[in-house]
């Protein structure tokens, strides 16, 4: 039997020997790899955290201890260790298997839960908190990445650490990359400190004199002086030691010897301590070190090669290539066009951009309070910025969009990826808040488009709108629609019809369209004449074809791939009331719940009601009702 076969639980971990736990570390790494060249996921981030992991698991004691993940996709390890090594992990992302990320409904040993940047260090200081104010003494530690520390909210944690606490470890695995490469001022010091090897020498020659004296090893805990005037003689003072942190490192994150022994100096530590652990991001597996932003986030690969299923003559491209494209045309035509992207040029279409011209290209990090911000700026200056951000993410700058952007009434376009479903990675990462969030805001325009060619429309019509703009649109490939060689501006506001009916109108937003002529053709086939409307804009509704539709059909049928309260549906059914018009709504959409993942987009609809045989029941019942009404 393997040595991870016998992992049921992080008391297994600590029977066994030094000698031992390199054949350990090899066995996850060959089960991480397996797993996720079937289902996809996080390769990269969990390779490069083995060694570390096994560590917290040998030094600490879960789930009295807690430990938080910043973002959690390096938590596979962690799962493998506290008893999830079973068929779930096999189908891990899938409708039958384990979330991708930590989950407080999964296990006792997820302290908290998470899928966003930056969350660690906030929930952590609160957990010490609290086990400060009841006065129990189990530890606290934050695995936070180093690109954590471009988020705001880890900063503004950072500066609360000192005065709330004594006792926490935060642990800074520093890899150099978040998903592509880390940029800015702090990324550069991480990098002024691990190129300063002959502190960190000097200090381990002094921690091995002192275990030799009698009295040395309460010296060492003290964290006397001599440490920071060495430190200070190699490099200037560390910045979190400024913070009342005491900071150690960085040490090599791979080393499970030195791992462990640190880790035991920062449990016994009397002050707030930051551990830096220098990892390697997809430690063990060649290629995914060679290709660290593919494999942050991989789709299923072929383990000798790496590489994924080939792409089929004719498919269609993504609609994160559409926008990049479609943006280095705009941005060509208009040098005060500009991208901006928070540490997602990639997985935005923005390193098209980035590629092409690149002076007109902003990368701020994982920070995306900072980027709208910034484009407010920029749009104050004679600017035209671009922010491309995920539909999930942009909920973390929505103060932004209202009191920086839409209150000024700036031009800024948001390009909003990953509207709908991101079926593997769960609740965490669907976009299916945008368009209530956005709908409250004045001022503001809201669009969908039905393919790749209308998301170009969009583009070049959101720069020519002189206010904030969004436009929300799915992960994976567009439908095939050719493009125009420019883009061209639709009339705002406008919706677009493309079938008319006598019984039944059909309003579809974004992809969705494709289920309504779906829908309609069946409808038929029961002797009901659908009408269909590519509704486009969600704000500024098109309340003439609207109030139209409602006076001469018995139902409309609102179709959005967005949470039911607040969306498409809602805004038909305020527009129709305002106008006294009592015409029935069938809104369909996803339920007022958290989608947790799945295999696929199709898995989720079927597994909540939203499947094409259960969309056609809903109309048909609420048709029956409404002629049963009238009879």
């Amino acid at each position: 039997m393997s040595l991870l076969a016998r992992i049921q639980s992080p008391s297994d971990v600590k029977k066994l020997s030094s000698e031992q736990l390199p054949q350990l570390a090899q066995e996850i790494r060959e089960r991480v790899i397996q797993t996720t060249s079937k289902n996809g996921g996080h390769v990269g981030p969990n390779l490069g955290v083995v060694e570390l992991t096994i560590g917290l698991h040998r030094v600490f004691n879960t789930p009295t201890d807690r430990f938080c993940f910043d973002v959690a996709h390096q938590g596979y390890i962690h799962k493998l260790l506290t008893g999830r090594n079973d068929e779930r992990f096999d189908h891990i992302r899938t409708s039958d298997g384990y979330s991708g990320f930590l989950s407080r409904a999964e296990s006792e040993h997820d302290a908290f839960g998470a899928g966003h940047a930056g969350t660690a260090l906030s929930a952590a200081l609160g957990m010490a908190t609290a086990r400060d104010q009841r006065g129990s003494d189990e530890h606290v530690v934050a695995l936070c990445g180093d690109a954590a520390f471009t988020c705001g909210i880890t900063m503004e944690a950072l500066n609360n650490v000192a005065a709330s606490t004594k006792r926490l470890i935060i642990i800074l695995n520093d890899n150099k990359w978040s998903i592509a490469k880390n940029v800015g001022a702090l990324s550069r010091y991480f990098n002024e400190l691990i190129t300063t090897p002959a502190y960190n020498r000097l200090n381990d020659d002094i921690e091995r004199f002192l275990q030799k004296m009698p009295g040395g090893e309460s010296i060492i805990k003290l964290g006397s002086k001599w440490k920071q005037e060495t430190k200070d003689f190699f490099v200037s003072s560390s910045i979190f030691e400024q913070y009342g942190i005491r900071y150690i490192g960085p040490i090599n994150g791979h080393d499970q010897k030195q791992v462990e022994h640190y880790l035991e100096f920062a449990k016994n530590a009397e002050q707030p301590v930051i551990l830096h652990v220098l990892t390697e991001k997809g430690r063990g597996y060649d290629v995914a070190i060679q290709n660290p932003e593919r494999f942050h986030g991989a789709s299923p690969f072929d383990i000798e090669t790496g590489k994924g299923a080939p792409t089929a003559a004719g498919t269609p491209p993504k609609y994160q290539d559409v926008m990049g494209e479609t943006l280095v045309k705009l941005a060509q035509a208009d040098k005060n066009v500009v991208g901006i992207t928070a540490a997602m040029p990639s997985g935005t279409g923005l390193n098209i951009l980035e590629d092409k011209l690149p002076e007109q290209f902003f990368d701020v990090g994982i920070a995306e309070e900072h980027a709208v911000l910034f484009a407010a700026g920029m749009a104050t200056s004679g600017f035209h910025p671009v922010c491309a951000i995920y539909s999930t993410f942009l909920q973390r700058a929505y103060d932004q969009i209202i009191h920086d952007v839409a209150l000024q009434n700036l031009p800024v376009l948001f390009c909003m990826d990953r509207a709908g479903l991101s079926p593997n990675d769960g609740a965490t990462h669907h976009g299916l808040f945008d368009l209530s969030y956005l709908r409250c805001v004045p001022d503001v325009l809201i669009m969908a488009p039905a393919n790749e060619d209308e998301l170009a429309d969009m583009m070049a019509t959101g720069l020519a709108y002189q206010g904030a703009a969004f436009i929300r649109y799915p992960r994976g490939n567009a439908i095939g629609t050719p493009l125009k060689e420019t883009p061209a501006e639709l009339e705002i506001g406008k919706a677009q019809r493309l079938q008319k009916g006598t019984d039944i109108d059909i309003w579809a937003i974004g992809t969705m369209l494709a289920d309504a002529e779906r829908l309609a053709e069946n409808l038929s086939t029961h002797g009901i004449q659908a009408g269909i409307v590519n509704t486009r804009f969600v704000k500024p509704l098109d309340v003439q074809t609207l109030t139209q539709a409602a006076t001469q059909t018995r139902l409309i049928v609102t179709m959005e791939d967005h949470v039911i309260t607040g969306g498409l549906g809602t805004a038909v059914m305020e527009a129709l009331q305002e106008a006294d018009i009592l015409c029935p709504v069938e809104r369909i959409g996803w339920p007022d719940n958290f989608i947790e993942h799945g295999s696929s987009v199709a898995k989720l609809r079927e597994e909540n009601g939203l499947s094409p045989q259960a969309i056609l029941e809903r109309v048909l019942s609420k048709y029956a009702k409404r002629q049963a009404i009238e009879e």
